[in-house]
Order: structure tokens, then sequence, then C-alpha cells
């Protein structure tokens, strides 16, 4: 019988200086959208999710932003932002 206990994936995944770093950016949009600069926070957050996306879909099993499968995050990190920026902009065109 093997011994071997299956790791966690937030212990062997991802690099938390890159991940504390996607947090700050996540916390000046935040900031930002609080003070009143809605398209400087959606520029702000969008940008974060579409680089994320992107660096995991070229980098791949060495990126340092790891949460899934390599298409799971590129494919959410990349549509979210892109999404993001659709659904702000739509808004502004109705107003």
């Amino acid at each position: 019988m093997s011994h071997k206990h299956p790791y966690v994936s937030e212990k062997n995944e991802g690099k938390p200086l890159f991940e504390w770093g996607v947090l700050v950016l996540v916390i000046v949009s935040a900031v930002l959208a609080g003070l009143g600069h809605t398209m400087a926070a959606t520029a702000v957050f969008a940008a974060t999710a579409i680089i994320t996306g992107l660096i995991r879909l070229i980098l791949k099993d060495r990126s340092p932003w790891k949460i899934r499968s390599v298409g799971f995050d590129a494919f959410i990190g990349i549509t979210l932002g892109i999404g993001l920026l659709v659904v702000y902009f739509s808004i502004r065109l109705m107003m």
C-alpha cells in the first residue's frame, strides 16, 4: 500500500508573489471604482484578467498563475477581461 498523500494544488502550484501582485491590482481596481473612476477600474481589472489568461496560455505549466487546467485558466481570464470591457462600453453607449 502506497503512503503517498495527494498534493493540495495551492501548495504546489502558482507563485505567491505573482498571486499577491494580482491581488494588489484587484484592490487598485476596487479603490478606483470606489472613487468614481469606473473606466480606469474596469480597464485595470480587465487588463489583469486578460494578461493572466495570456500568461497561462503562453507559459502553460511554467506559468506563475495556475488555478485549473491551461485551457480553463486561459479561457476564463481572457473572456472575463473582454466581457468586462464589452459590458462597460455597451452601458456607456446606452447613456
